[in-house]
């Protein structure tokens, strides 16, 4: 919204840098950290007040609870994430199609995660909402942001293409929309999972978040740049650049999180902040022709989710042969594994850190590696 302000540049001169995406980017880092700030005490004092906190044990509390009790820590701290990156892009971003579809996306994941996690604090267990609602509202959301960017000319023909990483062309031009429907369900859904899945330790989750967000606010800003895209020989989408804006005000939301978050964790984000960020980053993937890309810059998170499988499927086949399963790992997910290994929480964490600067560093060199 004030991006508009740069049309009275005769008024003041330096309204005029408004229409540069890396100072909005800048501003909207900035803003979404000092919304944050601003409301993360209060929300958090709001949200103990009314004992939304974990009230059932899983992986967070027992034996890997050590020192501090993080069984009523509250949770739905996703809601300041939600509303930092949303006042934030709402402030600094110009509005287009790829920004209403990203939105739509995490506004609506959002309130699907927000409705989970009150029914597991109302109920005080581990059901929230049933996998097939969780999955029925996914599968609506996924459908109308893919007709929004079928439907608009701005969008409608690059959204049907499909580029992979080294490839210096796309590998399918007019993809056929039950097949684009299908990756983009996958990627908003896994992705979603995956950071659910490592949201179990004190600023894990957020933590790779802010490095995956930092990749693709550079990929968002490459890809709205023609040069740039040119020089990369990666493909140009016009507008996209403006997703720059929403990766930035992300990182900053992900910063005051964090602080408040980090060891030891005064509120969790919850299935309101991850299934809302994982859409995001799903959808983002998507629009900026880098959805691949993503395996690589989220590599923590696919480690995390292939850990759950991998434990799953080889507890199922050993208990089918022998009558009684046994483990792949010794706890899932992979970061619980190194917990019972001795590994301090922190240690983990940080450790993990830089795994995922070391994959987003990685995805930063596909677009040169082509």
């Amino acid at each position: 919204m004030l991006s508009y302000l740069s049309q009275y540049e005769d008024v003041f001169g330096p309204l005029r840098l408004l229409r540069f995406i890396t100072l909005r980017t800048l501003l909207a880092s900035g803003t979404a950290a000092l919304i944050g700030f601003v409301i993360a005490p209060w929300l958090i004092a709001q949200l103990r007040a009314l004992k939304f906190g974990q009230h059932y044990d899983d992986d967070r509390t027992g034996d890997l609870a050590q020192r501090f009790d993080k069984k009523n820590t509250p949770t739905m701290g996703g809601l300041l994430i939600f509303f930092s990156v949303f006042g934030s892009t709402f402030l600094w971003a110009q509005p287009n199609i790829w920004v209403v579809v990203s939105m739509f996306v995490f506004a609506a994941l959002a309130g699907v995660g927000f409705r989970d996690d009150y029914l597991k604090v109302l109920r005080k267990s581990r059901d929230g909402i049933s996998s097939a609602e969780k999955i029925l509202w996914q599968t609506l959301i996924t459908v109308v942001a893919l007709t929004l960017l079928v439907w608009h000319p701005l969008s409608s023909s690059k959204i049907t293409e499909l580029w992979v990483p080294f490839l210096k062309h796309p590998v399918l031009v007019g993809m056929p929309v039950a097949l684009l429907f299908i990756l983009m369900f996958l990627w908003l859904v896994g992705f979603s999972n995956a950071i659910n899945l490592t949201d179990g330790l004190d600023g894990l989750a957020i933590g790779c978040t802010i490095t995956v967000a930092l990749v693709y606010g550079l990929m968002a800003y490459a890809a709205g740049n023609t040069k740039i895209a040119d020089y990369l020989l990666i493909s140009y989408v016009p507008g996209t650049g403006e997703l720059a804006v929403i990766c930035g005000a992300l990182v900053g939301a992900g910063m005051a999180f964090l602080w408040y978050n980090a060891y030891p964790a005064e509120v969790f984000m919850g299935d309101t902040g991850s299934l809302a960020i994982g859409g995001l980053l799903g959808v983002l993937a998507f629009m900026v022709q880098q959805p691949l890309t993503l395996v690589i810059v989220g590599g923590v998170f696919v480690m995390e989710a292939v850990s759950v499988i991998i434990q799953i499927g080889f507890f199922k086949v050993t208990k089918s042969r022998s009558g009684e399963g046994r483990r792949f790992f010794l706890m899932a997910p992979i970061h619980h594994h190194f917990q019972k290994r001795g590994w301090p929480e922190t240690k983990v964490v940080l450790r993990f850190w830089i795994l995922s600067l070391m994959c987003a560093l990685a995805g930063l060199g596909t677009l040169k590696l082509r």
